[in-house]
Parts: C-alpha cells; structure tokens; sequence
C-alpha cells in the first residue's frame, strides 16, 4: 500500500503538539507495513527524519505572508501553505498510484479541492481520502472568537476566521472517505452534523522520555510547571488569562510557577512586569531538571479542544497533573481520576493551593496515572488502527 501524507510542513524539530502527533502518526503508519510520502514545508529540518520508514519531500521557497493570507478565502493556517510551489510539487504526485491520500489538520484544507479532481480523472482504483483532524475546529476557533480579549481590529479577525475554518472543515468532512479524531468527544462533535461519516479515535502514544521514580517530600519546593509552544493565538490567551488569575495567590503562599517555552515577547512584555511567582524560562533543551524539582503540573487550557500531548509528557514525568477538567479530553478514566480537574481557572488555582503541600496525596497521584498511562499509549497501535481503517474502504 502506498499513502500520500500532505501537511502542512516536515515535523521537525518536535517541539509542538501537533508536530508530535503529525510525526508518529505516519510513522507508525510507515511501521505497519505502508509506503508514507510525506510533503511539508521545513528545509533542512527534514535531516532528523533520516531513521524513519517515511519518504520526506519538502516543499520548495516559502510561506505565503500571513498578512496577505488574511485577505484569502481559506482560513490563515491553509493559506499560508497554499502556495504555486506547493500546489506544482502536489500536482506532481497526481503521476503515481496512491491507495490512501491522507489531509493531515484542516491547515491542509487548501488541497481538497486538488485531490477530488484527481480522484474525479483517475482510471482504475481511487485512493481513500483521509482526514486527519487534530481538533474539532469549529468549536475550537468560535470559543476563541468569543472569549479571546484582544482589540477589536484582532478581535474582528478572529471572527473571521472563525467562519473561513467552520466552511473549510464542514467540506472536509464531508467530502473525505474517512475523518480520524484524537478525542470521542471530537468524533461524537463531527457525526452531531455527518452521523454516517466514518470515523476512527486516534489518541496520541508516547514515545518520549520518561523519569526515574521520584519521590515529592514534605520539603520539597512548592513549584508549579507549565510547558508549552506559545505561538498560537489560543495558547497564548490560555496563557495569559491563568498568569493574571495565578501569579497573585501562588504568590501568596509561596508557590513559584514556571513557564517553559516559545512565549512571544509582546507578550512577555504584557505580563512580565506584574508577576511575582511566575518566572518565564524560554525554550529549554532539558526539562528533566525543571521536571524532577516540580510538584505539580499545570494545564489550564480553558479555549481550545483535542487531546493535550503535554499531559503524557507530565505523567510520563512523573509530575502529579491540576487540569482544566475539559482539557483532560480522551484520556481514560483510570488517569483522569489520579488528576486535579476542575471546570474553570479559578477553581483549579484554590485546588492547586489546597493540595500542593500534601506529599502523599501528590505522590499517589502521579504514581497511580503513571502506571495507568503505560497500559493506554503505544504509537505502533495507533499506525495499524489508521492501517486498518482504510483497508476496510479499499
């Protein structure tokens, strides 16, 4: 079987959520027995791929200009990858035979169009149309439309593109053979509006690095750890509304909290001059020492759907996890009972408070959601899962 994967750029270096998912997704794919090409933006960034079962073209010049993408029918995230370059080198893979075409995140919505006209003009067998959803976006970009506190100019924006993404994956969904969801909830979002669309949940694996047992003490430092890619426009208003509800309080009761990651510096330059507790670390190479010194880790996701990628890596840490009780989406109930979930910012601060200096109820925790999370999330399960969805509409 061969599969022609376009996305929206080459993977590399994984250092986002989505990039993460993208990644082992098709390797996992490529594992189970399938030829995977890959296209993408990304340069020289695709010589950390050379180890995987995946052929990796990359796409030639560069980005459209979100400005100029603004002003395009499709939403930015498709626009901005909507270029001649990426449409020539699309049009060139039309020369071979694919058995399943799969539109990785609905940023790779641009190209629907150009895989139903291929399919309408091929002779002999029709590929299988994936797509690969990451979110049920129009929930996503209208909570953000509605809660988001930027200007009014951005805040119009947002409007905006929140209609371009809703008319840009309700075509998706409807025109491909399958739709994969990283969530139930997500999958169960999508048949609400197509109820005989076939669907597979895909939740994420892991394959990252995993710590040595650890023990939180009586002692131990109060510390609260946040990790993240903040360039995205929903990432930051998560970010931005729990470090104004935060700071104070763990202030207070002498709690720091630590950022780690990509934080654009308009917005550092907004929050840093209040904080007290919070201390911004910037992308780091090594999280295990911010790891192993932390008694709690924060996802305070209150805008934004899918699965969060970071919370294995928390578990998988060894780090009790306070959730925002939405954010805790796809994750089986056997770990969600071992974490802090509460339904709004505010409530998750008190609990945080409340429990941060309980060493047994923290150790229980973390303890317990690390041995459930070993049992629930193996990548090379989720390539065959994928494989046989779409042998099963050859």
């Amino acid at each position: 079987m061969r599969c022609l994967w376009i996305a929206r750029d080459l993977p590399f270096p994984l250092d986002a959520g989505d990039k993460v998912y993208s990644a082992n997704m098709a390797r996992s794919l490529g594992e189970s027995g399938i030829y995977v090409r890959f296209l993408g933006f990304g340069g020289s960034s695709a010589s950390a791929s050379t180890d995987w079962p995946i052929d990796f073209r990359v796409v030639a010049g560069n980005k459209r200009s979100p400005l100029i993408a603004l002003l395009m029918h499709a939403p930015i995230a498709a626009a901005i990858h909507s270029t001649a370059s990426y449409r020539a080198l699309l049009e060139a893979q039309w020369r071979e035979a694919w058995d399943v075409v799969v539109l990785d995140s609905y940023g790779s919505g641009w190209a629907l169009d150009a895989c139903l006209q291929m399919r309408n003009h091929r002779q002999g067998k029709i590929p299988v149309l994936v797509y690969l959803s990451h979110n049920h976006e129009e929930s996503v970009w209208k909570t953000m439309a509605q809660e988001s506190s930027v200007a009014l100019p951005k805040k119009l924006a947002l409007w905006q593109n929140y209609r371009k993404v809703r008319a840009l994956e309700r075509r998706l969904v409807g025109a491909v053979d399958l739709v994969t969801t990283i969530t139930a909830e997500d999958a169960h979002a999508y048949a609400m509006r197509v109820a005989d669309k076939r669907t597979v949940v895909l939740t994420p694996g892991y394959s990252g690095w995993i710590a040595p047992d650890r023990k939180i003490r009586v002692d131990s430092p109060c510390r609260v750890v946040l990790m993240g890619s903040f360039r995205w426009i929903v990432k930051q208003e998560n970010l931005r509304r729990f470090v104004e509800l935060a700071d104070g309080p763990f202030a207070k009761e002498g709690i720091q909290f630590d950022v780690i990651g990509d934080v654009p510096q308009t917005l550092l330059d907004q929050l840093r001059p209040a904080a007290r507790a919070t201390e911004f670390h910037g992308f780091v190479e090594n999280i295990a020492p911010f790891f192993s010194e932390a008694t709690m880790a924060v996802v305070p996701e209150l805008i934004g759907g899918g699965f969060k990628l970071k919370i294995l890596d928390y578990i998988f840490g060894r780090i009790p996890v306070a959730s925002i009780t939405a954010a805790a989406a796809g994750l089986p109930d056997s770990i969600r009972m071992n974490m802090l979930c509460r339904d709004d910012l505010r409530q998750l601060v008190d609990a945080i408070i409340q429990v941060i200096r309980k060493p047994l109820q923290l150790n229980t925790m973390q303890q317990q959601a690390f041995a459930a999370a070993q049992m629930h999330f193996q990548w090379r399960d989720r390539g065959q899962q994928l494989r046989h969805a779409v042998e099963g509409l050859l």
